[in-house]
């Protein structure tokens, strides 16, 4: 089997991601994630293997007694997620299962980071809104794929990247000894309701 190039790759990245544009930060990330998928590849790290690594690392972070060691295991965390599906293109083994996989890993592990966020700020109500809305929005992604669609076309402004962003500056903020995690924390939630918002657009306008 010949060896998939980088623009191969990303074709594929769009076409799994219902023709999402490439470009920016998304261009940047399948860039260096291409990379790191061929060094996975040539150590036979698997994908479903990556993608349980992340897991296990964010059930670390949400145990974790430090934050300072809590952020850099949501950064192996965020970063063995989002290697496995890149990985995945690389060898040609996306596969429904890894896909479910994948989703139930990532939905677990948002959970552990808002949880330890919660322990160092984050209101409750909003840690718990925060991850309702954003699963919510991932199941109407993957709803409209069992309907027989391609996944939602659209990158919002709080992918899941961006969430875990988000948690990394609440733990800075509270390890600096600064002021406004909450508030912080009310911003997000507004965020992620617009995000919301544009993915049920664009979801209802795929279905019409």
């Amino acid at each position: 089997m010949t060896a998939m190039t980088e623009q191969e790759f990303k074709n594929r990245w769009s076409e799994l991601h219902g023709g999402a544009a490439i470009r920016g930060a998304v261009a940047g990330w399948l860039t260096f994630s291409y990379q790191v998928a061929r060094v996975c590849t040539a150590l036979r790290f698997t994908p479903n293997f990556l993608t349980l690594l992340g897991l296990t690392t964010a059930v670390a972070m949400a145990f974790s007694a430090s934050a300072p060691f809590a952020l850099v295991l949501l950064a192996v965390s965020l970063f063995f997620d989002g290697i496995d599906g890149s990985v995945a293109i690389v060898q040609r083994r996306e596969s429904k299962w890894g896909a479910v996989l994948d989703s139930l890993a990532d939905r677990i592990s948002e959970a552990c980071w808002l949880y330890f966020g919660w322990t160092v700020g984050i209101p409750t109500w909003a840690a718990i809104l925060m991850w309702t809305i954003a699963a919510t929005q991932e199941y109407a992604r993957a709803r409209l794929a069992s309907l027989g669609h391609f996944e939602i076309g659209v990158v919002t402004a709080t992918e899941r990247p961006v969430r875990a962003i988000f948690l990394a500056l609440v733990l800075l903020i509270f390890i600096l000894g600064l002021p406004g995690v909450t508030y912080f924390s009310y911003a997000f939630v507004l965020l992620l309701l617009i995000s919301f918002i544009q993915v049920m657009k664009v979801g209802k306008k795929t279905l019409s």
